[in-house]
C-alpha cells in the first residue's frame, strides 16, 4: 500500500530523505506537489491534492528538517 496525500508525515519523511538539498520553507506548492508525485511510494490520484494538504505536508517537512 502506497502513500496517499493524507499521509503528510510519512510523505515529509520521504521528501526529507530524497531531497536533502531542498529548503522546505522556500518551496512553492507546484514544486512540492511534483516532488510528492515523484516519490516511489506515492500512489494516489494527482487531483486529490489541495492547498490544505500541501500546507500540511510542507509543515511536516519543515519540522522534519529541523
Amino acid at each position: 500500500m502506497g502513500l496517499k496525500w493524507t499521509d503528510s508525515l510519512d510523505i515529509a519523511i520521504e521528501l526529507f530523505e530524497k531531497y536533502p538539498e531542498v529548503d522546505p520553507t522556500r518551496i512553492n506548492f507546484v514544486d512540492l506537489r511534483n516532488y510528492v508525485m515523484e516519490l516511489e511510494e506515492f500512489d494516489d490520484e494527482p487531483n486529490r491534492s489541495g492547498e490544505r494538504i500541501l500546507e500540511a505536508i510542507q509543515a511536516a517537512w519543515i519540522e522534519e528538517a529541523e
